[in-house]
């Protein structure tokens, strides 16, 4: 049996490198497609490109391995946001909707009434209630005229 002409086996160049190499890339291809957050059906695309580089009189060739792979970009995520000026500071005020309509309440996973922003109602209560206390405390200033005289 003679031996091969070109004994130059992919798995054993530089000591199996390119083995690695290859592995190492199609890994993250594999990685790529299982993610829940790429796209599945997109193309992916792993490259082993070898450059090889004689000399003068062609008897010695040096040899460049690369390898890489081109994977799917993470899907992009969607939300929407509302603009407008606070009433009390009159500045810009930004806040993402949460309940899917403006002014509109939802109830969280947990089970809380939110606002459309996401603030429990619970809370607003509270500070609308707090505000109310402090203003219904009213100054009887008629009978605090008496008491001076």
């Amino acid at each position: 049996m003679s031996e091969k002409a070109i004994n130059f086996d992919l798995t054993s160049i530089s000591n199996g490198a390119v083995q690695e190499k290859w592995d190492k890339e199609m890994k993250r291809v594999a990685e790529n497609i299982i993610d829940p957050n790429t796209d599945a059906t997109k193309k992916r695309k792993v490259t082993l490109t070898m450059t090889l580089t004689p000399n003068k009189d062609r008897s010695v060739i040096d040899v460049d391995t690369e390898v890489k792979s081109t994977i799917a970009p993470q899907a992009s995520v969607a939300t929407t946001m509302m603009a407008g000026r606070d009433l009390n500071t009159g500045e810009i005020a930004v806040n993402e909707l949460k309940s899917g309509v403006r002014g509109q309440t939802f109830i969280d996973q947990d089970g809380t009434v939110k606002t459309d922003t996401g603030t429990p109602i619970e809370e607003i209560e509270k500070q609308q209630a707090d505000v109310k206390d402090k203003s219904s405390k009213l100054v009887d200033f008629q009978a605090q005229k008496k008491q001076e005289n």
